[in-house]
C-alpha cells in the first residue's frame, strides 16, 4: 500500500500524489476559480473525474464545461488542458505512471 505524498503548492493549483506504482498513478487537483491547467500533452493515457467543481475543459479543439460526477479519458499526446470556473477538485489517473511528479 501506497501512502499520500505531499501536497505541492503549483500556484493556484495544489498537487497531491494518492497512490503510484510504475504501472499506474493517482493524483488529486484541488483548483481554485479561475486557475488554470495549461495546455499541455504528455505519453501518458489520463482519466479524470471530477470530484467537485466546475471547468471548462479542452481535449484537442473541443472545450466541454464539466461538473461533479463528470469523468471521461485522454489519448496519449492528446494535447489538452482546464480553467476552474469555481473551486474544485479532479482526480486523475495516468498510465504509466507520471515520474517527472514524483
Amino acid at each position: 500500500m501506497t501512502k499520500a505524498f505531499p501536497a505541492v503548492d503549483l500556484g493556484g493549483v495544489t498537487r497531491q500524489v494518492l497512490a503510484d506504482s510504475p504501472e499506474l498513478m493517482v493524483v488529486s487537483f484541488r483548483f481554485s476559480k479561475d486557475a488554470e491547467g495549461a495546455l499541455h500533452n504528455h505519453p501518458h493515457v489520463q482519466s479524470t473525474y471530477v470530484k467537485t467543481g466546475r471547468f471548462a475543459f479542452t481535449i484537442g479543439e473541443t472545450t466541454t464545461e464539466i461538473g461533479p460526477g463528470d469523468s471521461f479519458v485522454i489519448p496519449s499526446g492528446a494535447t489538452h488542458g482546464c480553467v476552474c470556473l469555481e473551486d474544485g477538485e479532479l482526480i486523475d489517473c495516468f498510465t504509466p505512471r507520471r515520474d517527472d511528479f514524483l
